[in-house]
């Protein structure tokens, strides 16, 4: 495992995505635990994606008090059934929020008659539960849950938004299999927002993957900017992000010898 700091962020390489899943879920369930020692309730954000799948099964199999735990998910599309196979509810609920027993499991419901009400709602939630720790990834264009390019605001004002996704965001969509073509997708889905989502006192951030490789590298190098949304994780003290071989590969033509030390 290599080791490189970034700003204030804090990355780890690992030989392959199921090491990386592992030790992440090692590392968050440690925090959780620790947490414990002084909050009667922890209150976490997941992200539904398949760069989180090693992570997400790794986690369900850890040593937790889960039933002192409160789990909200970050995005959801709009405009699809209630049993849609798609939604990202789903996906967690299969993955995590139906194998562990927490305190209560909050969801984004992107088939809400009434999406600004909606909006209003899961914020309401969030400030009500804040939360310690947000376990996200990077969308192959850089976004951190549905905040593309486009609408990405690091001083959003609000907790929860809706957004119209970009080309390269559907497009990944497709590539992961969760719709047949592009034009399939929604046009519009729920986010929860840049702020809302740095607001975690805790960050572990998890982005494996041969397609991820660019993300990650723009991530790395560029300015911290919105056209690169998630720059934005080198500027909170507590966050750590998780890669294989496949996904830092750009890193390590750069620093082939990286071991412990300050990238920038």
């Amino acid at each position: 495992m290599k080791e490189l700091l970034v700003d204030q962020l804090k990355v780890r390489i690992y030989p392959d995505r199921k090491e990386m899943g592992s030790d992440a879920a090692k590392m968050m369930a440690a925090r959780i635990n620790d947490l414990l020692k002084s909050k009667e309730v922890v209150n976490v954000i997941f992200a539904a994606a398949a760069s989180q799948n090693e992570f997400l099964e790794a986690l369900s199999k850890e040593n937790v008090n889960w039933s002192n735990v409160n789990a909200f998910h970050m995005d959801e599309y709009i405009g699809l059934a209630e049993d849609a196979p798609q939604q990202f509810g789903k996906f967690l609920q299969e993955r995590i929020f139906d194998k562990v027993p927490f305190k209560q499991v909050y969801y984004l419901k992107g088939y809400a008659k009434d999406i600004k009400e909606e909006c209003n709602r899961y914020a309401e939630l969030l400030k009500q539960y804040p939360v310690d720790i947000t376990c996200m990834g990077i969308g192959e264009n850089t976004h951190l849950a549905f905040n593309d390019p486009h609408v990405a605001d690091f001083n959003d004002p609000a907790m929860v938004k809706v957004v119209d996704l970009d080309e390269a965001c559907k497009q990944q969509q497709v590539n992961e299999g969760c719709f047949p073509s592009v034009k399939d997708i929604p046009l519009y889905a729920l986010t929860l927002t840049i702020p809302a989502l740095m607001k975690a006192d805790y960050i572990f951030c998890m982005v494996p993957g041969t397609t991820k490789a660019n993300a990650v590298y723009h991530t790395l190098n560029d300015e911290i900017k919105e056209l690169y949304p998630s720059t934005i994780l080198r500027v909170h003290s507590n966050a750590l992000l998780f890669l294989d071989t496949d996904s830092a590969v750009r890193v390590l033509e750069q620093q082939p010898n990286a071991g412990i030390l300050n990238y920038n």
